[in-house]
């Protein structure tokens, strides 16, 4: 006997079935098949920021100076250099290196310093520091060719480096001090011998 019952209950599962057909052909797809509305897997990767390769931001006003920059780049020249002559034995290199290193490191900190002074001969003093600190380091790397650790073409364009810090550390001292050259060179002697002297007895020794 016929109900109209029934009837509801054929349209109920034929709709089930219908949904769960059409859900199975949708699941087929692969999940890595494009469609018009997504964009292709490689293009939704994440990308690279832009602000990773940056250079790091300049913070400090010594940091601006071209003089400083070429001698950072005079000491990671020198990081080679001492790298290859590690192994090096039998000519009493060790002292000569550390003197290069730290004639190397004092020229870049007296810049650095002397920057940040603000009455301009204490900026005159410092620069001409690390003028003359500047200066050791080019005669240590005469000292390495004289001891046959390595060629005189090996430290050109150290010394090359060297001399235009020279230059541009000279043009800094002329600028920041206003004593004649002269005057200013006896001066420095003068400065330089009474803080090496002591007093013994009522007599200078020097």
């Amino acid at each position: 006997m016929w109900r109209r019952g029934s009837s509801r209950n054929w349209r109920r599962r034929s709709r089930i079935r219908s949904s769960s057909s059409s859900y199975s052909n949708s699941s087929s797809i692969h999940p890595l098949q494009s469609s018009s509305r997504s964009e292709p897997p490689f293009l939704s990767l994440p990308r690279p920021r832009s602000s990773s390769l940056a250079m790091p931001i300049t913070l400090f006003d010594h940091e601006k100076l071209d003089v400083y920059q070429l001698e950072l780049s005079v000491i990671a020249w020198l990081t080679d250099l001492f790298e290859e002559l590690r192994d090096i034995k039998g000519a009493r290199l060790a002292e000569t290196l550390d003197q290069l290193d730290r004639a190397s490191l004092s020229t870049l900190l007296n810049t650095a310093e002397g920057n940040g002074k603000r009455v301009s001969q204490l900026r005159a003093r410092f620069f001409d520091d690390a003028r003359g600190s500047a200066t050791e380091c080019a005669a240590c790397l005469d000292a390495l060719v004289a001891k046959r650790a390595c060629l005189a073409k090996r430290v050109e364009e150290g010394k090359a480096r060297l001399a235009r810090i020279v230059s541009m550390l000279t043009k800094l001292v002329d600028r920041f001090d206003d004593v004649p050259g002269v005057s200013r060179a006896a001066e420095s002697r003068t400065s330089s011998s009474r803080r090496t002297r002591t007093k013994l007895g009522g007599y200078e020794h020097g």
